[in-house]
């Protein structure tokens, strides 16, 4: 199975996806994530305020920090190698990694509503 890992600067919450104007980005990165989960990968993303021990286990994200700076974030690894710092991976990125097509990686999730007096 493979493993995603992003490592983002500090946000206000977890996704970043709070307050007054939503970071498309950040919102790309969401459901990326989120479709990524879907079929069973692994992905994860850690920020570091809410999850600033995760930055000082992994000893890669550590180095990097100590020698580069925050400049580095967000950094992507895969399979535990690094695969891209200092901005997002792209969808056509994700896809080779994923199998899944770039527009499947984007699209919003599908939900079906439960109206009442459905069957």
């Amino acid at each position: 199975m493979k493993k995603i890992e992003i490592y983002e600067q500090a946000m206000c919450c977890p996704t970043g996806l709070c307050g007054p104007s939503i970071d498309p980005e950040l919102l790309r990165m969401s459901f990326i994530m989120n479709n990524l989960k879907s079929v069973n990968i692994l992905a994860e993303r850690f920020n570091l305020t809410s999850d600033p021990q995760k930055f000082i286990e992994k000893e890669a994200i550590n180095s990097l920090l100590a020698s580069e700076g925050m400049d580095v974030l967000p950094a992507t690894f895969v399979d535990g190698k690094l695969i891209c710092k200092g901005h997002y991976p792209t969808n056509a990125q994700f896809a080779d990694w994923s199998g899944l097509t770039e527009e499947e990686l984007v699209n919003k999730p599908k939900v079906r509503l439960s109206l009442k007096g459905d069957a």
